[in-house]
């Protein structure tokens, strides 16, 4: 009984102060990218400039689907609306994956490699080491190391294969949404 007096003392008296829980740099990052959700952008190639699969086409991408926990974005290359980008939140980590469809909607036969954030990251980036799913699939791409960077001007997405010459950075404008494209392979518009 004495303590429910002390504290509603503590509580009429303003000795008690409560503050909202503080936000990590893993729930920023994700903040974020939700902050997107339902906008499309247009991008560009940085590296490799001579890439013959992305170079001088189309890059676009959409933030299609939100939900708490899951991130849908699909990246179309010119007509090429075969990638996925599907991030996933759980325990103050992300988890980065690539969903490859063909036109008939069918998975690829590389399909959801990436991998998980090995720490909380910083606000305006998180990194992906290839996890182990990836190197079973991939061996050459076990060195894989991909990141996403994100400010109030860019959104980027970046590969790094460690030990070799792979690169590969996407820079998206995030400044200048525009119309929202027709859904990727293996969606529909619902």
């Amino acid at each position: 009984m004495r303590f429910l007096i002390l504290l509603y003392s503590c509580l009429i008296g303003g000795m008690i102060t409560i503050h909202a829980q503080e936000r990590n740099e893993t729930q920023l990052f994700w903040d974020s990218l939700q902050k997107l959700c339902g906008k499309a952008y247009k991008g560009t190639l940085e590296l490799p400039k001579e890439d013959a699969q992305f170079g001088g086409k189309e890059l676009i991408m959409h933030v299609r689907s939100c939900t708490p926990d899951r991130i849908k974005v699909p990246f179309f290359v010119g007509e090429d609306r075969s990638r996925t980008w599907i991030l996933a939140y759980k325990d103050n980590r992300i988890t980065l994956k690539h969903d490859h469809r063909h036109k008939d909607g069918s998975e690829d036969a590389i399909t959801q490699y990436g991998g998980t954030t090995t720490n909380i990251g910083q606000a305006g980036i998180q990194i992906f080491p290839a996890d182990q799913e990836t190197t079973q699939m991939l061996p050459r791409a076990a060195s894989n190391v991909w990141w996403i960077t994100i400010d109030n001007k860019t959104f980027t997405y970046n590969l790094r294969r460690i030990g070799s010459d792979r690169v590969f950075k996407i820079v998206m404008d995030i400044t200048q949404p525009i119309k929202t494209p027709e859904a990727p392979w293996g969606w529909s518009d619902d």
